[in-house]
């Protein structure tokens, strides 16, 4: 007797609703993707209890007929592909005909639907089909699903908190918003109103909407392109920063994704611009001829394969860099009226009546005119960074530069912080990372510099490391002799040094040498010269910068002010913290509540 038997379809769509339908943004995430393949120009998410007890959306998309409405919830039933070739040319975000078989498989649904003439009703419960009737005449569809996971008790019981819930939907409906700002999309739990969108195309406003008016005033827009790949969108200015990755949105031909090296590059344009635990608001569209990428890697299409990976990584570390490059980032400390408290919006996550209240008080919206930008800088003005690429070069194209502004020194604060001005406003300067960034780039330049001298040591430093460590520095000590140290063999597990390059500080021989030995033996496999040099710089750097309580003459400071201006980037220490910060007149004068007279007296 045969052992081996083909499941029964209810069984097998259960078994795949656990790769599909892993949560509540599961089926949103499907629903709505559907909804946009479908040609909607708005698309409204219903909630209750955070989608737990049900998610309803509404679109005004094609719609369909009474048998594509049936044939919908077979599983591998699909109109987006009809053959392998279509595979490489994927132009919509769903295709695998999975998706509303497995919801279906473990809830309820109730399809309402219609192409503009006759509605069709259909309701299913646990994958089976109850009743097929007529529907509203309204074109699009309106899809409800309730009681996620009543048949499967393991996955409702691992079912995370409410609040997680909610806040894993918001996230990807955020993202889809960014992804898609043609479309107006509404976001509601327990009838409460989470994102409201316009559907305008302007991305900014709806990078408004979901971060709000002061972090949107502050993002760069950027552009970029070579043979294989065009990119766009907006970039935060690196004071703008969040503890999570989470922020930095990807998109590639209208379609969200995840990708670990271009989240790592993106973060590695902005280095020693901001802390390196800290990441940058991004919102990147990249736009490629869908052959040249696949998506069909995992059940929900987020993972992607590109073709020519390096030549995008490299068009976007360059058009980020261009666009925060030669750029006045000094952050300015406003002052702000405060506004009177609006009445606070109640929304609820009760899944019982006796569930305490969940209140949240959403961000007040800022009205913001259609077409106008919402970036402003007085300095710098509302510049798109483009960078051109072709095989051969690449150019930068913008259309003003700026540097850091003439300032003078006043005065000094707790041996710390000098004070100077101009005639826009008051500086103050961090003068250990003011240094700190002199001394950076003093030593990187210098690292870098295939002829540097060196000096011989009268009294050699012997270094003794473990079996381990020694292997290592053995292995990578050609990187070392390249920067002009003369190291030989001493004993067991140990070296000696008779000289070193004359970058090194002097009176602190040996424990910089022995961190730049320290930086060799930790980075062990894929060793990166380039990284190398830069961690040496940052240490060595931190170690010759003024201490703080130290007390500098004016003419010190004027030194120190100058060597600043002279950096490529003076507005941030090698670990990103700023070097100064800028009150304007206004401010200032609105601090010492000075700004409602025409002169001071």
């Amino acid at each position: 007797m045969p052992v081996i038997k083909i499941m029964d379809e209810l069984l097998a769509n259960k078994i795949a609703a656990g790769e599909v339908v892993e949560k509540c943004a599961s089926v949103v995430k499907e629903l709505v993707e559907n909804s946009i393949d479908a040609k909607s120009t708005e698309i409204k998410i219903e909630l209750e209890d955070a989608g737990t007890r049900q998610i309803k959306v509404i679109d005004n998309g094609k719609g369909m007929d009474k048998d594509d409405a049936i044939l919908a919830f077979s599983r591998h039933a699909t109109s987006k592909i009809k053959d392998e070739d279509d595979l490489y040319r994927l132009t919509t975000l769903g295709f695998r005909g999975e998706a509303l078989a497995s919801i279906a498989a473990v809830s309820k649904v109730d399809l309402k639907t219609c192409t503009g003439e006759i509605g069709t009703h259909v309701i299913i419960n646990g994958g089976k089909i109850l009743e097929v009737g007529l529907g509203d005449a309204r074109k699009g569809t309106t899809i409800t699903v309730s009681e996620l996971f009543y048949n499967t008790p393991a996955r409702l019981k691992h079912m995370k908190s409410l609040y997680t819930e909610l806040a894993n939907i918001t996230d990807y409906i955020n993202k889809l918003a960014l992804s898609q700002p043609n479309i107006r999309f509404t976001l509601k739990n327990n009838d409460n109103v989470i994102l409201r969108t316009d559907g305008s195309g302007n991305v900014l406003k709806v990078i408004q909407n979901i971060y709000g008016t002061l972090v949107a005033r502050k993002m760069i827009p950027i552009k970029g392109e070579n043979p294989d790949y065009e990119i766009s969108g907006y970039i935060s200015l690196p004071e703008v920063h969040r503890s999570s990755r989470n922020n930095m949105v990807i998109i590639v031909n209208g379609r969200v994704v995840r990708n670990i090296d271009i989240n790592r590059i993106i973060n590695d344009a902005y280095h020693s611009y901001k802390p390196d635990n800290r990441y940058p608001i991004t919102v990147i569209n990249i736009l490629v001829d869908p052959s040249v990428i696949d998506v069909n890697i995992h059940p929900t299409k987020m993972d992607i394969k590109f073709s020519k990976m390096d030549t995008l990584l490299n068009l976007i570390n360059l058009t980020i860099k261009a666009a925060i490059t030669d750029r006045n980032l000094i952050p300015e400390v406003s002052i702000r009226k405060e506004k009177p408290k609006t009445e606070e919006l109640r929304f609820s996550l009760e899944r019982h009546a006796n569930t305490p209240k969940i209140e949240e008080i959403p961000f007040e919206e800022t009205k913001i005119p259609v077409n106008e930008s919402i970036y402003e800088d007085e300095n710098n003005g509302d510049i798109v960074h483009e960078v051109v690429m072709d095989d051969e070069h690449y150019q930068i194209k913008e259309e003003k530069k700026q540097s850091m502004p003439e300032m003078y020194p006043v005065g000094l604060v707790h041996g710390t912080y000098i004070i100077a001005q101009n005639e826009k406003g008051m500086y103050i300067i961090d003068q250990h990372a003011a240094k700190e960034r002199c001394n950076y780039e003093k030593f990187k330049t210098a690292m870098g510099k295939p002829n540097i001298a060196s000096t011989e040591l009268l009294f050699p430093i012997t270094l003794e490391f473990s079996n381990e460590e020694f292997i290592i520095l053995k292995e990578n000590m050609h990187i070392l002799e390249n920067l002009k140290f003369k190291i030989e063999p001493f004993g067991i597990n140990s070296i000696i040094i008779k000289s070193h390059p004359t970058w090194i500080p002097k009176n602190n021989e040996e424990q910089t040498i022995r961190k730049i030995i320290e930086i060799v033996i930790n980075t062990k496999k894929d060793f990166d010269i380039e990284k190398f040099n830069e961690k040496v710089a940052i240490m060595m750097s931190c170690k010759k910068a003024i201490k703080a309580n130290t007390n500098i003459t004016l003419e010190e400071m004027e030194a120190l002010i100058t060597d600043l201006r002279n950096c490529k980037n003076p507005f941030n220490c090698p670990h990103g913290r700023p070097t100064m910060i800028y009150y304007s007149n206004y401010d200032l004068e609105k601090l010492f509540k000075r700004s409602g007279f025409d002169t001071i007296k």
